[in-house]
């Protein structure tokens, strides 16, 4: 338990001092491998080292000055949710240190060393420091002082140029002027001291003549007082990294710094980037390979999705008619157009995220599902199919019915929209299976996101391609019949049920207001419908207009935004937890009742508590099994120090927090579970 992640030592550029010198004492700190320190802004999570004078110090509190903190380097912990700041291998805080006028004997510096050291789990750790140097005649410490030389070079100074912070709109623009712009190839990453933007989102950089300049993406509460003061980071291929302190005030972008895209190679800035080019470190082949390999399992996983098994009994029902034939080339034809339509889908899908990274500088799975129109125009058009599956239009003859003839059609036209449609409906079914892999991919550049895509697109297409390639698989097809209509028929009831989820994501995006539109349209489509089959040229061309109203204008209301949504959700959300602090009278008190308790030991500091709080704990699935178990969820928070929760780690063995206690109903001892939760974990026991 007492086994430490890194050493601490306070070392001087001097052997000894006169009285009135200045000198340079310095805090080195050398890790583990795998463990880091943090920088004065520790980003998403963590904690700045301290140092911490106490009794035996012989000089005057103001005699000794603060941090002069090094150039940074990001920490990523969650790959486009939660980046940090800091050091790993060693780092050597260096401070100034004046020697009083009257000093005689020797100089002494006795303190704390106060830090958290983090790798999968953070553990605070401390230790006592001291430095004693005689006072007589200087004489520098020629070993020492060329460490403590080399970390103060590595200190960012004053920018000799000119910055600005465009606030206006989102993204915010720095602007960094430096005439004769920055060298070639330069990759800037801004390292601010305060809170004010998303730490882990890309920072999409352009240049010019006249300097460069970067899209910040601002925090949800992220708000600029006067100035926009941090860090920039200028990483030159062949150089030593520089560093540049910047106080950025208001104003609009200074011309001649965003001329052109800069292609980033920043390490782990998280998803996105400009031009196709992804900030995390760029993968090797033998890992996309596997990551395209995963994707198209989940493709043909994503088959049994019931958003997409309607769609496949439009699929199914079109090679039944073309086995029926008895050529095997008209079957071979439908596979192949198929697998051609659901092919040109999911790479249209891919393109459409590349767009978004390059034009915010940031992109998630699911960023179609964020944006109110979209969703509004999926709800609608689930409905339509379902409306058709149902039987209450046939597909084939009008205008506004153009792509649906041709998904209807029994050729290759037929199949390959058909590929196509399977595709659109099976969008919302993405995210279960595409995340692992596009998690890791979608900060890389260009090729290896459509890569895995079209392996993702490839998998959905591959079982019907088999059906139609191997010979004697077409065989096991029914022959056409009654059963076809009814078939339909029942998969209409998903995909309504699929429109109605979709119904609720608009609600959450954009209010009551663009429900109400979404059902107006969808009461115009039937209207739309109904009318065209009244036949007539006229009615038909009315129909086409209200076809295009149904969905274009509920589109337009989705995007109009409301007011009463903003942090609703949230907010509601919050109130749901229902924690209590731990104590260990809290826990025997809850048992007694017949409770079973689950106890949280976290911190704010800590990444990895952070982590289980965003995928677990607080999800709404975890949070409805505690309620409904009647589980008591307390929490031990060890953001500041706690002899209690630091009793507790020791009893139980942890060096640190995260640890997570489960307590059974009538159980004496808890379980000690994984550093790292899943839902399942956590539901299977209090359902268990």
């Amino acid at each position: 338990m007492d086994e430490r992640r890194a050493e601490a030592e306070l070392i001087a550029d001097r052997v000894s001092v006169a009285p009135g010198d200045t000198f340079y004492a310095a805090l080195k700190m050398t890790m583990d491998e795998g463990w880091h320190v943090y920088w004065q802004n520790a980003g998403d999570a963590g904690l700045p080292p301290r140092l911490i004078l106490e009794e035996g110090t012989s000089l005057p509190e103001d005699a000794v000055g603060a941090f002069l903190w090094p150039l940074p380097h990001l920490i990523p912990v969650v790959e486009g949710e939660i980046m940090d700041y800091g050091y790993d291998d060693e780092v050597i805080f260096a401070f100034p240190v004046t020697v009083p006028e009257d000093a005689s004997g020797e100089v002494r510096l006795v303190a704390e060393a106060d830090y958290l050291i983090c790798e999968s789990i953070c553990i605070p750790e401390t230790a006592d420091v001291s430095l004693t140097l005689p006072v007589g005649a200087p004489i520098e410490n020629a070993v020492a002082g060329a460490e403590i030389g080399k970390w103060i070079a590595r200190v960012p100074v004053d920018f000799a140029g000119e910055a600005r912070i465009d606030d206006a709109a989102e993204p915010w623009t720095l602007s960094l002027r430096q005439p004769g712009g920055f060298p070639e190839g330069a990759q800037i990453r801004f390292f601010p001291f305060k809170h004010e933007i998303s730490h882990p989102a890309a920072q999409p950089q352009k240049a010019g003549a006249e300097g460069a300049s970067l899209s910040l993406t601002p925090d949800r509460a992220g708000s600029i007082a006067e100035t926009l003061d941090g860090v920039i980071r200028i990483d030159v291929p062949g150089a030593e990294p520089v560093g540049y302190e910047i106080s950025a005030s208001r104003g609009e972008a200074f011309a001649g710094t965003a001329d052109r895209n800069v292609q980033s190679a920043l390490p782990g800035t998280g998803a996105g980037a400009p031009d196709g080019a992804g900030d995390g470190a760029a993968l090797g082949w033998q890992r996309i390979a596997t990551l395209a390999f995963f994707a198209l399992i989940g493709g043909i996983i994503l088959n049994l999705m019931p958003c997409v098994l309607p769609v496949l009994s439009m699929k199914a029902i079109g090679m039944v008619q073309a086995a029926s034939t008895g050529h095997a080339g008209e079957l071979k034809s439908h596979g192949l157009w198929y697998t051609g339509g659901v092919l040109v889908s999911f790479l249209a899908l891919a393109g459409a995220l590349l767009a978004v990274r390059q034009a915010t500088g940031s992109a998630t799975l699911g960023f179609q599902l964020q944006h109110a129109p979209t969703v509004a125009i999926l709800t609608l058009v689930m409905f339509a199919v379902g409306l058709w599956l149902m039987g209450y239009f046939e597909l084939g003859s009008s205008v506004q019915n153009l792509g649906g003839s041709l998904a209807n059609r029994s050729g290759a036209a037929g199949a390959f929209f058909t590929g196509i449609l399977a595709a659109v409906v099976g969008a919302p079914c993405v995210g279960p299976f595409l995340g692992a892999a596009l998690g890791a991919v979608i900060g890389q550049p260009a090729p290896a996101v459509i890569a895995v895509f079209l392996a993702m697109g490839f998998g959905m297409a591959l079982p019907f391609l088999i059906l139609s390639f191997v010979p004697g698989l077409h065989r096991i097809l029914p022959k056409p019949g009654k059963w076809m209509d009814t078939l339909k028929q029942a998969f209409a009831f998903p995909m309504f049920l699929t429109a109605a989820w979709l119904l609720s994501v608009v609600a959450g995006l954009a209010g009551a207001g663009a429900v109400g539109w979404t059902l107006a349209g969808a009461t115009t489509l039937v209207f739309a419908i109904w009318l065209g089959r009244q036949g007539g040229a006229v009615r038909k061309g009315v129909a086409a207009v209200a076809l295009g109203a149904a969905f274009i204008y509920p589109a337009v209301q989705a995007n109009v935004p409301d007011t009463s949504v903003a942090g609703s959700s949230e907010a509601a959300f919050t109130g749901a937890y229902g924690e209590a602090a731990w104590s260990p009278e809290t826990v025997e008190a809850m048992l007694a009742d017949g409770r079973p308790v689950f106890v949280d030991f976290t911190a704010s500091w800590c990444a990895s508590c952070q982590v289980n709080k965003l995928t677990t704990l607080k999800t709404r699935k975890v949070q409805d099994a505690f309620k409904s178990a009647n589980v008591a969820f307390l929490v031990a928070d060890f953001t500041q120090k706690d002899p209690m929760i630091a009793e507790e780690l020791k009893l139980r063995a942890r060096a640190g927090v995260p640890m997570y206690l489960w307590y059974p109903a009538g159980a004496s001892e808890p379980q000690i579970l994984p550093e790292l939760l899943t839902q399942e974990l956590v539901i299977g026991l209090v359902e268990g």
